[in-house]
Formats: structure tokens, C-alpha cells, sequence
């Protein structure tokens, strides 16, 4: 799970020194993997000689320059070139031994021309973690600090960086809004902290924090509901990506300040290795269908259960067939990287297109990278580096939301779709349902469009320069560009949805610049060593928008889109926009102090001052302090062949959250007819000015403060390895929008909430290398969470959120804030089944005679109090294998998909209806209700990827390093007693700003994917 260093700086620094090391008679102390200092005399034991010429290679078949190869029993030596090569004569029938540092010793039978490829020695590699503004060995660590490498990512058809880590690190919840490609994915660490939308952690790429905002605008309502924007993260190349490091406790985020609360994830990308430059390919094909099918009435099941002869219409339709396909993903990448003594490159040049298991829906990116790095002046005292990335991707979507209402949208239309209903008439056109909000699913597909255009453009410039030993300055410049182009239409059509068309467009900018000065200090005196860091940082972010649309456009067969050419045909409405900017301004400071390696301590402090908050409230000061013991290295334990590495660690930490809305400090105003006047004997109305916006100059930042304590393990030469963590999580002052006092300009007011939001629990992370030799080796891995979220001490009674959509549900809220619950509990009818005429049967919870709102009742939340993985990785001579489990127990789902498109009442008003709702034995003039009947439990367990490849021997072709042929399945299948598509969802259902949890409304479906691919190493 930690990334090791890097083999490029030991290969560049051992070169020298093993050379001259090798022109010497001995060596130093053999520590079992050095070469032995043998006698001179013993050269000359043999006098019959063979030259021998070879290569030595790394286990990726990349040169190593100055690996040290000796003729057993004997002072001759040699070391290899920059190419890797190497000569030497060696007395006949004898072995020669390999050397390099972090690699296993071989010894080989001498022959003419030789390959020789080593394989990586972990024991003697230091495990380096990347942490805030730096790296840290691992086992000078003392926060709750978890990374990937690129061999641990997520397999399968990733388009962001946040999927990569599903299943992988514990107390990391990675749950899609839907299955649409390019959709957004709500990631969350250690549990919910916030009432209000804003538990995104903060992503750090290559240095540069990004914003939380939306870079691309949502899908205007044009009679299905609004669509939400696309995921911000889909610019990325996850091929690009090298590692990922979590920082989840207060301790490893406080260096972050303001935006730290909701846990930081820093994505650092591939540079060049040391050796000979390295060109690789990798492409894949992917075929993917809907991964499961929601169980509904058959025609013949429909005929069998309707009352209403009128309601056969004479047809046998899967309606699920017709809307959903078999889609393949075509991704091509191309990576060149090479590394010099002074400095590495990398560029990559990426195409990835994949088509939705929906006709008409897609996503498309082409993006290009240059990470860049050198050094000058004298022992590289001045370093430059540079990281470029820039994208385009198009989105293709369908007409799915998040607030579809009375009328729906696509999902909820096929699934109620009568069975009998033919998808064409006899006139070969699509058949008109003639209903009132209900239509042919397939027709609304031929008469929408919406596509997304986002470009952006990510980059920084690092310098630093050492001033002395030690000492050194850093720079760091970053920018962040984006333009997007959203286009919605609806055409002429025969429904009640715009039935005369409409096109909507909206265009976004986002412009976010970085600069960064700090300075960092390390000295060694005796056993004390410290690190320090200094520094400031300032950021600003500005974002703007425009809308317009068009009412009465053409006929989809007529001329060329309104996309193309908006003056076409139609009347112009609806023209708005926006323009904002924020500022973040920042020092900070850390010091890391270790004893002996044994004693370990780290402070921290930032200063964060954001022009988001009140004049009162400027700057918000977050601390943390940390603990460290390495048990291991005490003197009872550090000649140990039991345990080789044990660590206690300890912190306390608070950081904040500034996930706002921008002058929510600040009054607002607006012109008003209502507040208006007649001045004149005209009788003409002069608009008043009216208070929009209450000010709240003592507006501050949320606050989390949290505990954690845990311990690092590693047992028998690292066979067995983990660690267990408890962490305490508090959140106050959070930011709400609640009724203000008497007398107020206005209803509400944005205040910082006396209360509490409190999230704890267990983490743990056991694996096993369970063989590891040089023919077969396999390791195993599980990782887990608990969680108990309660709020406390909450100011106002309640409240409410997560709108539920459907016929007859306007203003109906499922979520509960309530002091003593967890975070969005559920508030519901308790639904006790059906009396004998199949009449729902709920709680009368009050004892008045009545149901009604007043007996709803506060029931489980959403939140898993427990998630899991497992992940093993096999290796057979050339073949790799690899799985991945994921799971969660203890969590609800409120299924609004049942509620609205698949209600009993279906049967009464030529719809169709789930199986289970049928056979339930419910009365068909139910009238649809919010309830327990429709809260299902969300457990699950998931064969999430598979993995299997095999990689050719290619030592005979100079010009080939290697190529790999795999096949890989992703969500193959899911053990799950729940009803909807899948248990793993949350649709964005919020109200007032405040978060839904735990809500499924008739989300884009998860597909089952195999991916048929290759990668080349040239």
C-alpha cells in the first residue's frame, strides 16, 4: 500500500560508487547481499579463461548502470555501463554474482553472452509516503497516511482518479451518483461531517489543490428534471497516475487548514526512471452490458394481472432490452519517459472513447501530458520541474436527473412502460402512449440531445534551489483553466414536454492560480533529526456563466442543430449570468523531530484567510500534533526475527471547511415590483429595493477536530503487515441556512451552528505475502471500517432533506438532522404490510385514528457501519492474477425508483409493475406513499474486478522490453437482497443546500464490463 523510492535515484548515485568500489580489493561488512571480500591470490587459482559479455536489466528489462558483477571466490570485478553492459573474462567452468543496491543477489554459471534480470529486494528498499508540501519515510510517519502505487489502482474502465480507489484504502467510501459515463462520484473519508453538500475531500494533483467546484455546467430542465454536471475529475488520465496518497486524520491534513476537514488526496503522476528511455502502449477493448435488469411484469404476466382488458395493446416488449445495449470502450494510450543523470521526462498522449450500456449516450477524451525535470549549477543545487496536462472530453447524455417529478425521465419510463405496448405503431413510426405524463422511452431518446464540451488545462512550475546544506527554497506556480459548453435540447415532439421544442445552452469558465513560497530545513546532529517547513500560499479562483434558450425551434430533420446555429429558428429566452472570484490566502508550518528513530513527533500550524467569511472571521488558525514510537527499533526488539517493524502513533489535529457558497457574508439585494411605488400621476410602477440576503459578518469556518491512535505492524520478514487505527471525528460550527430571529429582513440566515457532528471508529488493514519465490508468489490483502455517526446537541428541532420525486410527492423530504441520530436518518411511515383487501397498513404512531404526517417516525440511516475489500495479487512465472472484493453492511437505501416508477397503483393506470410489488399481494388502487415499504437494507458483496495476464518473453528481440496480454472483468457480480439496480448509489437529492444520503432515484444502471488488452514496452 506505500509507494517504495524510486529505483532512478539509487541507480543514478550507486553508478559512481559501486565503480570505484569495484576497482578496489574489498568490500565493506558483508551484510549477506554485498560481495565478499575475497583474497586476491585466489584470482589466479584457474589459468584457463573465458570473456563473457551481458546485460543486466531491472524487473521491467530496463538497463541498470553500475550494478557490480564478480567472478565468484575472486577480487575480479566489473561494473556495468550506462546501457547496462558489461565485459569481463572469468576462468573457465566458474559463476559470476550480480550486485545492486535494493535488488537480490544472482549467482550464474558463466557463458559467453549473458541477459541477467534482477528482481527488486523490499528489505532493503525505504518505503517513502508523500505527505503535504513533501515526502516522509514511511516509518517516520506519524499521521493516518494510506497510498496506492500504480499496481494496487482499481483495474478496469476507470474515467477518474476517485475510482481508482474503491475497495482499496479503509475508511474511504467511493459511491457513484449512477452508472452514466462521466458521471460524478461521491467520495468521503471517515464518515459524513457536514449537514450541508461539501464532504468532497480535498485533490491535490501534482501539488496543485483543486477546487471542489463543478467545472462544467449541469443540463437544463426541459421537461425531464435538471442533470447534474459532469465529474470534475474526468480530465485525468489514470494511466498517467503513479500514486495516490490518502491523508486521513487531522494530524497528516492540518497542513491543508481550511480544506482539510473532509480528508486530502494527493495524486502525484509518472516521471521518467533512470536507464534506458522507455516507450509503452497499452490498448484496450471493452464490451459492456447493464449488470442487472430490475425484475417488472413480462407481457404475459401484465395480461395475466390486469383488471382492464383496454390496457393489451397486442405487443411483447422488454422495454429494458430496448433502451439498454451492449456498449464497447476503446481506450489507446502512449507513454515516452527517460531519465538522465540531471534530470526525466514524461509525455503521454491519450484516447479514450466509451459508448453507455443507454443508446445515445457516451464519453469521449483525448488528453496529453508533459511532466518535465532538470537540474543545474553545481551538485544540481538549482532544480526546475514541470507538469502539463490538457484535455478535451465530450459527454453524450440522456434524459435521466436527479428531480425528474411528476413527469419523470427516461429510467422511470422504461421501467413502467406497459409490456404490451409495441415499441413501433403498424405505420413503422414510435407508438404514442397518448398519456398524461407517461411516454414512449424510446421516443424521448429520438427527440433529446445533450452534450457536454469541457477543455481544461492543469499545470504547474516547481524551482527549488538549495541555499546551503540542507536549506532549501521552493516555488511553486500552478494554474487551472477550464471552458465548457453544455447544449440541451428537446425537439418538436408530440408529448406535453415542450411540444414545440426548446434548446438550452450554458457555458462555464474557471480560472484557479496558485503560488506557493516555502522553505524547508534539515540537519542531523547525533541522533537527533529534524525537518522543518515554512511557508506561504495564495490562491485565487474565479468562475463565470451564461444561459440562453430558445423556445420554437426546428424539427430535428431540418438544418443543422441549434447547437451549430442557435439562429436558426426559435425565440430567444431565458438569457442569464454570473461571475465570481474567491481568495485563499495562507501560511503555514510544520516540524518533524525523531530521537534515535525511535521517538517521532510532528506540529503543524496554518493560518487560512478566505474572503468566503465575515470581517469578524477572517483567518481561521488550524494545529495538530503527533506522536510516534517505533517499538521496533527499542533493544528488546530490534534483533528480533519475529517482528521487523512496530509502530505506536497518536494525534490530535483541527482543520476546516470552507465548502460554501461565495458572499454568503454579505447583504443581497434585488429591484422588486412588490417593494416598488407609483411616483408619478402616470400611475407608473417604480421598483423598490428588497433584502435578499441577511448579513453575517461573524460567519466563520466549520471546524473538525479529530483523535486518532494506531499501530503499524510487520511481522516475519514482512510475510504478515498492517495496521489498526481508531479515530474520533467531531464537527462544530457548521454552516447552515435556518429561520433568523424576529424581525430579521429576511426568513432564513446562513449562521455557524452550536452542535456537534460525530463520526468514530475502527480502521484495520491486514496482508500477507503467503509465497514469494522466484516462480510463484501471492499476497493477499483486506481492509476494513467501522462507523457511528451521531449528531449532538443540535440547535433547532430538526432538519429535513432529500427530495423524493414522483406523482404526488412535491415537497416530500426522506431525511432526518435530529440531535441523538445519525446523519441523515430516515423519516418515514412505518408501512406494517396489508389488510385482507391488500390496503396498506401503516403505524398509527400518535394513537389519534389517522394517518398522516405526524406518525412518521426516524428509522436507520444510510451510512454502512461497516465496509470492506479484499484484494489478492498472484503471480505464476509469466502469468499475473488478481481480484477484488468489495463490501458494506448495515446501511439503508430509500428505493424512490420503487416509489415512483414501479408502484402497485401501475397496474391501475396502464403501467407496468416490479414483480415483488405484484406478488406482495397489494391492492392496485394503493395510492403511491412514502414508507418503510420502499426502505431496503443496501448490504452487499461485490466480485469488483478480476484480472488475468500473461507476459511474453521477448530477451531474444533487442528493440522489445516486454508485453503483457490481459483480460480483465469488472462487476461481475453482487450477492445483494436489494431491489433496485444497485446497492452502491446515492442520487444527489439535496434540499436547502443540506445533503441527501441514501436516496435512489431511478439512477443510469451499473454495467458489467470485459476488457480484452495489451501493453507494449519498447
Amino acid at each position: 500500500m506505500y509507494l517504495k523510492t524510486t529505483f532512478s535515484s539509487l541507480k543514478s548515485s550507486s553508478f559512481l560508487v559501486i565503480t570505484l568500489l569495484s576497482l578496489h580489493s574489498g568490500y565493506g561488512k558483508n551484510t549477506g547481499n554485498e560481495p565478499p571480500k575475497i583474497s586476491p591470490e585466489s584470482h589466479f587459482s584457474k589459468l584457463i579463461k573465458q570473456s563473457i559479455k551481458g546485460k543486466v536489466l531491472d524487473e521491467n528489462g530496463i538497463p541498470l548502470p553500475g550494478a557490480t558483477v564478480v567472478e565468484t571466490g575472486t577480487a575480479n570485478s566489473t561494473a556495468t555501463n550506462i546501457d547496462g553492459e558489461f565485459e569481463i573474462t572469468v576462468a573457465d567452468g566458474n559463476t559470476i554474482e550480480v550486485y545492486f543496491i535494493g535488488y537480490k543477489k544472482q549467482i550464474l554459471p558463466a557463458g559467453a553472452s549473458m541477459t541477467i534480470r534482477l528482481e527488486p529486494d523490499s528489505s532493503q528498499l525505504e518505503e517513502v509516503m508523500v505527505v503535504g508540501y513533501g515526502k516522509q519515510s514511511k516509518k517516520d510517519v506519524t499521521g493516518a497516511v494510506s497510498q496506492l502505487n500504480a499496481e494496487q489502482f482499481k483495474q478496469g474502465i476507470n474515467i477518474s482518479v476517485d475510482n481508482l480507489l474503491q475497495g482499496k484504502v479503509a475508511g474511504v467510501r467511493v459511491v457513484p451518483t449512477s452508472g452514466e459515463p462521466g458521471a460524478g462520484v461521491n467520495v468521503s473519508i471517515r464518515g459524513v461531517g457536514s449537514i450541508r453538500s461539501g464532504s468532497t475531500p480535498l485533490f491535490v494533483v501534482d501539488g496543485v489543490p483543486l477546487s471542489n467546484d463543478d467545472v462544467s455546467p449541469g443540463a437544463a430542465n426541459v421537461g425531464f428534471g435538471a442533470s447534474a454536471p459532469k465529474n470534475p475529475l474526468n480530465f485525468l488520465n489514470t494511466s498517467d497516475i503513479e500514486s495516490i496518497t490518502v491523508l486521513k486524520d487531522a494530524s497528516a491534513a492540518a497542513i491543508y487548514g481550511a480544506r482539510g476537514s473532509n480528508g486530502v488526496v494527493i495524486v502525484t503522476t509518472k516521471k521518467g526512471s533512470k536507464g534506458k528511455a522507455s516507450f509503452t502502449i497499452d490498448s484496450y477493448l471493452g464490451m459492456s452490458k447493464v449488470a442487472n435488469k430490475l425484475d417488472v411484469l413480462s407481457a404475459t404476466q401484465y395480461r395475466r394481472a390486469i383488471k382492464d382488458p383496454a390496457f393489451d395493446h397486442g405487443g411483447n416488449t422488454d422495454w429494458q432490452d430496448v433502451i439498454y445495449r451492449e456498449a464497447v470502450t476503446k481506450n489507446n494510450s502512449l507513454s515516452f519517459s527517460k531519465a538522465t543523470d540531471s534530470g526525466n521526462y514524461y509525455v503521454s498522449l491519450s484516447q479514450m472513447d466509451q459508448e453507455g450500456i443507454i443508446n445515445q449516450s457516451n464519453f469521449k477524451r483525448t488528453s496529453g501530458r508533459i511532466n518535465a525535470a532538470e537540474s543545474f549549477l553545481d551538485d544540481k543545487r538549482l532544480k526546475i520541474k514541470m507538469n502539463l496536462t490538457a484535455s478535451e472530453t465530450t459527454d453524450n447524455g440522456v434524459p435521466t436527473s436527479d428531480d425528474g417529478g411528476s413527469n419523470g425521465q427516461l429510467i422511470v419510463h422504461t421501467l413502467m412502460a406497459n409490456p404490451t405496448r409495441p415499441v413501433f405503431d403498424e405505420n413503422g413510426e414510435y407508438s404514442n402512449f397518448n398519456m398524461n405524463a407517461h411516454y414512449n422511452p424510446a421516443y424521448l431518446l429520438s427527440i433529446y440531445e445533450d452534450e457536454t464540451r469541457t477543455l481544461r488545462v492543469l499545470g504547474n512550475l516547481e524551482t527549488s534551489f538549495r541555499i546551503v546544506k540542507g536549506l532549501e527554497y521552493k516555488l511553486n506556480l500552478g494554474i487551472d483553466r477550464s471552458i465548457a459548453e453544455r447544449n440541451t435540447t428537446i425537439y418538436p415532439n408530440i408529448t406535453d414536454l415542450n411540444p414545440k421544442g426548446r434548446y438550452v445552452q450554458n457555458n462555464m469558465e474557471s480560472l484557479s492560480s496558485l503560488i506557493e513560497h516555502y522553505l524547508t530545513y534539515e540537519f542531523t546532529a547525533s541522533k537527533h533529526k529534524f525537518e522543518v517547513l515554512g511557508g506561504f500560499s495564495y490562491q485565487k479562483f474565479e468562475r463565470s456563466g451564461t444561459t440562453f434558450s430558445l423556445d420554437g425551434i426546428a424539427d430535428r430533420s431540418v438544418g443543422v442543430s441549434p447547437g451549430n446555429n442557435p439562429g436558426l429558428k426559435g425565440t430567444q429566452t431565458g438569457v442569464a449570468g454570473f461571475a465570481q472570484e474567491n481568495e485563499l490566502q495562507s501560511y503555514f508550518g510544520r516540524a518533524n523531530y525523531a530521537f534515535d528513530g525511535k521517538y517521532l513527533l510532528t506540529a503543524s500550524l496554518r493560518a487560512d484567510g478566505s474572503t468566503r467569511f465575515g470581517e469578524n472571521n477572517k483567518y481561521g488558525y488550524f494545529p495538530s500534533f503527533a506522536l510516534g514510537w517505533n517499538i521496533s527499533q527499542e533493544n528488546f526488539l530490534k534483533e528480533s526475527k519475529i517482528v521487523d517493524n512496530l509502530k505506536l502513533r497518536t494525534s490530535w489535529g483541527q482543520t476546516g471547511n470552507q465548502e460554501v457558497q461565495n458572499k454568503l457574508t454579505k447583504a443581497s439585494y434585488a429591484l422588486s415590483g412588490a417593494e416598488g411605488y407609483y411616483l408619478y400621476d402616470d400611475l407608473e410602477l417604480v421598483n423598490g429595493i428588497s433584502v435578499t440576503r441577511t448579513p453575517n459578518p461573524d460567519l466563520k469556518w466549520e471546524v473538525v477536530t479529530q483523535y486518532n491512535a494506531g499501530l503499524d505492524f510487520s511481522f516475519l520478514n514482512e510475510k504478515i503487515y498492517g495496521s489498526v487505527d481508531y479515530f474520533n471525528k467531531t464537527t462544530t460550527d457548521a454552516i447552515l441556512f435556518i429561520p433568523s430571529q424576529v424581525l430579521s429582513p429576511t426568513p432564513s440566515v446562513w449562521v455557524n451552528m452550536d452542535g456537534e457532528i460525530v463520526n468514530k471508529g475502527f480502521e484495520f488493514m491486514l496482508g500477507s505475502k503467503i509465497v514469494d519465490n522466484d516462480d510463484f508468489s501471492w499476497s493477499v490483502d483486506v481492509n476494513g471500517a467501522t462507523l457511528k455517526n451521531e449528531i449532538k446537541d443540535l440547535p433547532v428541532s430538526e432538519i429535513l432533506s432529500g427530495t423524493i420525486s414522483g406523482p404526488g410527492q412535491s415537497g416530500v423530504l426522506a431525511n432526518i438532522y435530529r440531535s441523538g441520530y445519525e446523519a441523515g436518518s430516515f423519516y418515514l411511515l412505518e408501512h406494517l404490510g396489508f389488510d385482507e383487501n391488500g390496503k396498506n397498513i401503516y403505524k398509527d404512531k400518535n394513537g389519534d385514528g389517522s394517518i398522516s404526517s405526524a406518525d412518521r417516525q426516524i428509522f436507520e440511516g444510510a451510512l454502512p457501519n461497516l465496509t470492506y475489500g479484499l484484494n489478492s495479487q498472484m503471480r505464476y512465472k509469466n502469468f499475473d492474477f488478481s481480484f477484488s472484493f468489495i463490501g458494506q453492511s448495515g446501511g439503508y437505501l430509500l428505493n424512490n425508483t420503487g416509489l415512483n416508477a414501479l408502484n402497485i397503483n401501475n397496474l391501475a393506470s396502464d403501467r407496468n409493475v416490479a414483480t415483488g410489488y405484484f406478488d406482495s399481494g397489494a391492492n392496485p388502487t394503493n395510492a403511491p406513499q412514502l414508507s418503510t415499504l420502499y426502505l431496503e437494507k443496501s448490504d452487499f458483496i461485490r466480485l469488483n474486478t478480476v484480472r488475468l495476464g500473461y507476459t511474453f518473453k521477448t530477451d531474444k528481440l533487442q528493440w522489445m522490453q516486454g508485453i503483457n496480454l490481459y483480460i480483465t472483468g469488472q462487476n461481475l457480480f453482487t450477492i445483494t437482497d436489494y431491489t433496485g439496480y444497485d446497492p452502491l448509489i446515492n442520487s444527489p437529492k439535496s434540499s436547502g443546500g443540506n445533503q441527501s444520503l441514501g436516496i435512489d432515484y431511478a439512477s443510469y444502471p451499473t454495467s458489467k464490463t470485459f476488457i480484452l488488452g495489451a501493453t507494449l514496452k519498447l
